[in-house]
C-alpha cells in the first residue's frame, strides 16, 4: 500500500512516500481503506518533538490520528461493522499504533463509528479527535440548559465544535476569538463572539453576566490563559481544558469554589483504557451532525499524501481557519 512516512523528528522533519505491507485484519480489529484524514495539533507536536513525547511512535512512523473511509475487511469478534461499511474514528499515530496516511490502516472497533450519513467523508475525517474532546469536556464540566457557557478560543478545532455542541445541549454560549474570520464564524454557529483582544475580563462578565461570570467554560487556550478563565468563571462553577501543561496558582480557583476538569483524549488508545466509550461518543457525534445540529468547518486549502508536509505547516502557521485535512 502507499503510505507517508516519517524517518526523523524534528520541526522540518521530511515526510516521504513509501510502500508497505496492507494490514491484515486481528481479532476485534477492522481494516480501513483511509480516505481521509485531518491534522490535529499533537500531530505537528509528534512531528516536531519525537523523541520528548512520550506518546510518539517508533521510526519510521506513519502519522495521523483521525480518519474516514470504508471497512475492508473485519476481524473475528467484531460486531456492528461489515465490509463496505462508511466509517470515521481517531485510532492511531501514536505509539504502537499505526496511522492514517497510508491506503489502509488497522483500527480497532471500539473506537470507530460509522460515519454521519449527510457530511463528506473530508468533514467526517476532521471531527473525531476534536469532536471526542469537545464533548468529553462539556460532559465532565456538567454542561446542562439554560447555563451560560464560555469557549475560549471558539473558533479554533474543539472550539467550533464545542460551541456548536454546548448551543445543542440548550446552553446560552459564547466563544472568544480575536479578528474579523474568527469572530464571524463563532458568530454563525449562533454564540456571541468576544473579542479577548478588545475586551477586559471583567467588562465581558459584566456585560453578558451581571457580573455573576459563567457556569461552565470550556478552555482550548489553556497554559497562561488559565488564570482568564479563573476570572471568568461563576462561584463553583465548572472549567474543563484541553491544556493543563503548566505550574499556576490555583487560589483564584480555591476562593471561587471551582472545579477543574483537565481533557486528555489520548488516554483510551495509549492505555487500552475503555475503548468503547470514544465509539460510543463517535456514535452519539453522528447522530447530532445528522440531526444538523453539528458541522465541522474545513480550512480552504486541500492536501494530499503527496504534501502532508505542507498541511502540517498550514497547521502550525496559524493561518488555517478550520480543520486541516488531507486527502488519502
Amino acid at each position: 500500500m502507499k503510505a507517508t512516512t516519517i524517518t526523523a523528528y524534528g520541526e522540518n522533519a521530511k515526510f516521504e512516500a513509501a510502500d508497505l505491507p496492507k494490514p491484515v485484519a486481528t481479532p476485534g480489529h477492522v481494516v480501513v481503506r483511509v480516505v481521509a484524514s485531518s491534522v490535529n495539533t499533537v500531530d505537528t507536536m509528534i512531528r516536531a518533538m519525537g523523541a520528548d513525547l512520550p506518546l510518539s511512535p517508533a521510526l519510521p512512523a506513519i502519522l495521523g490520528m483521525d480518519f474516514a473511509g470504508i471497512v475492508d475487511a473485519v476481524g473475528e469478534n467484531v460486531t456492528g461493522f461489515a465490509v463496505g461499511d462508511e466509517v470515521y474514528g481517531c485510532a492511531g499515530g501514536l505509539a504502537d499504533l499505526q496511522g492514517a496516511l497510508a491506503e489502509f490502516m488497522l483500527a480497532d472497533a471500539k473506537l470507530i463509528a460509522h460515519k454521519p450519513k449527510s457530511i463528506s467523508m473530508r468533514e467526517a475525517a476532521a471531527i473525531p479527535l476534536v469532536g471526542i474532546t469537545a464533548y468529553e469536556g462539556l460532559q465532565r464540566a456538567g454542561i446542562a440548559a439554560d447555563q451560560k457557557v464560555l469557549v475560549q478560543g471558539g473558533a479554533g478545532g474543539v472550539g467550533h465544535l464545542a460551541v456548536q455542541l454546548a448551543k445543542h445541549f440548550g446552553a446560552d454560549v459564547y466563544g472568544t476569538g480575536t479578528g474579523a474570520k474568527q469572530l464571524e464564524v463563532i458568530l454563525g454557529y449562533g454564540a456571541t463572539p468576544i473579542d479577548f483582544a478588545a475586551e477586559k475580563i471583567a467588562d465581558y462578565v459584566a456585560k453578558y453576566t451581571d457580573g455573576a461570570g459563567f457556569d461552565v467554560i470550556f478552555d482550548t487556550v489553556g497554559g497562561a490563559n488559565m488564570t482568564s478563565s479563573f476570572e471568568a468563571a461563576a462561584l463553583n462553577g465548572s472549567i474543563a481544558s484541553t491544556v493543563g501543561l503548566l505550574e499556576i496558582d490555583l487560589s483564584p480557583a480555591h476562593f471561587k469554589g471551582l472545579s477543574l476538569h483537565i481533557v486528555f483524549m489520548l488516554l483510551p488508545m495509549l492505555h487500552n483504557h475503555k475503548r468503547e466509550e470514544h465509539g460510543a461518543i463517535l456514535a452519539q457525534l453522528a447522530e447530532i451532525v445528522d440531526a444538523g445540529a453539528m458541522k465541522p468547518l474545513l480550512d480552504e486549502q486541500r492536501f494530499d499524501l503527496n504534501s502532508v508536509g505542507a498541511a502540517y505547516d498550514r497547521l502550525t502557521s496559524g493561518k488555517a481557519i478550520g480543520k486541516v485535512v488531507i486527502d488519502v
